[in-house]
């Protein structure tokens, strides 16, 4: 009896991510271990995503400052060794040359060897540092639907916003296919079917197999390429017309509600990191975390229920181990074994984890990292030359200490 064939799919998730712009957030882990809403890390995110469309043979190809995240994978994402399902993280390995990962097509073409071993259909390439929900499965079923090689996820962004993105141009004769791939263009043509919009690349492909091997070795050879998946790969499939795009609104998540549908944010900096966290905070939040049926999977460790004693909390999220005593907390975000003592404010902030506020001490929209104690009665996010001269970031009305700095 002949089986039907059924399609195989590998899924890379590109985590090996700097992060400048977040610094000092990531002075000491790379992005994609930034720690978000609580208990997660941007990773969880995207893997997620991924877990949940069905996809469990993972790839996550790390490099800048990787041991955290790599222990977090390690730790947190495990699947069944029975079936033969993985999450792995591999580190640049200067297979083909000397050279560690020059861009994000150059990382998948120095781990080849993940698909000649897996020998896929169809690989799944996604960003790890972004927050969203998505059914990947549904996007690959539009890309072997449309009989092309490559196929971007985008979402639609307004035409006052475009010069922000890489925006894809379409065919107005097939709005299904990329015409032109424009780097943050200050005045592109708006869509066929709403011209005050355009539709931005949310770094998430889809490729059929050999296609991507293929385009990541030529791209490998050619000189002054910046060896990047939405710089030089997409072009190179868009110039042979062979790119189909995928509007992310098509995308249908079980559980999300009106209010959250359609959810995208890139958190790189600081900026956008906080008001990500004031959407989760929000009464109906615009990202909602309580979506049981397209869940967040992660892991916070042996933290004891959050405990709130004698307090004022309102629009809060309190991770797993925090506790708040006699203290005021409101539009804030309280990470796994956060203390807030007796007579605190913190307000419109988002405290990571082990963070400490002394009795009577005032943070205001403020990010705090990891172990950061702020003694009683002290103030942060009030006076930002005395934030300053404590050493602390101050940018864009935020006050931002990096992970373990002490408080001058």
């Amino acid at each position: 009896m002949a089986f039907p064939h059924r399609t195989k799919v590998l899924a890379v998730v590109l985590a090996g991510g700097e992060g400048k712009r977040l610094m000092p957030l990531t002075a000491d882990r790379a992005k994609p271990a930034v720690p978000f809403g609580g208990t997660y890390r941007l990773i969880d995110y995207a893997l997620s995503n991924v877990v949940n469309s069905g996809y469990v043979r993972v790839v996550v190809l790390t490099q800048y400052k990787s041991h955290s995240l790599d222990r977090h994978i390690s730790q947190t994402w495990r699947m069944s060794t029975m079936l033969g399902n993985y999450v792995a993280s591999v580190p640049a390995q200067q297979r083909v040359g000397k050279n560690w990962y020059l861009g994000s097509a150059d990382a998948i073409y120095q781990s080849l060897n993940l698909v000649g071993d897996e020998q896929p259909d169809i690989v799944v390439v996604v960003g790890a540092d972004h927050v969203y929900r998505m059914d990947f499965a549904q996007m690959v079923e539009r890309h072997l639907d449309s009989g092309a090689d490559c196929t971007v996820a985008a979402i639609r962004q307004p035409l006052a916003l475009a010069d922000q993105f890489g925006v894809i141009d379409v065919d107005p004769s097939d709005p299904t296919r990329i015409r032109e791939f424009l780097e943050k263009p200050s005045a592109p043509p708006g869509l066929p079917d709403s011209p005050g919009e355009v539709l931005a690349s949310m770094g998430n492909y889809v490729f059929t197999a050999h296609a991507l091997v293929d385009a990541v070795t030529r791209d490998a050879a050619e000189v002054g390429t910046k060896h990047d998946m939405g710089g030089d790969i997409v072009p190179s499939f868009v110039a042979t017309g062979d790119a189909a795009v995928y509007d992310y609104a098509d995308n249908v998540v079980p559980g999300t509600t009106d209010r959250d549908r359609g959810y995208w944010r890139d958190v790189g900096t600081l900026c956008a990191y906080h008001a990500a966290h004031m959407d989760v905070v929000s009464p109906l939040p615009i990202f909602n975390l309580y979506n049981y049926e397209w869940p967040i999977y992660t892991s916070h460790g042996p933290y004891p229920p959050a405990k709130v004693v004698g307090s004022h909390v309102d629009q809060a999220v309190l991770s797993p181990g925090a506790v708040v005593t006699g203290g005021e907390v409101t539009r804030s975000v309280l990470s796994p074994g956060v203390y807030v003592d007796q007579g605190a404010e913190v307000s419109n902030s988002v405290l990571l984890h082990d963070v400490r506020i002394g009795p009577g001490a005032v943070v205001r929209n403020a990010i705090l990292d990891k172990n950061i104690v702020i003694p009683p009665g002290a103030r942060v996010g009030v006076d930002a030359d005395e934030d300053l001269a404590r050493g602390f970031v101050v940018q864009d009305g935020l006050t931002i200490a990096g992970k373990n700095q002490p408080f001058l």
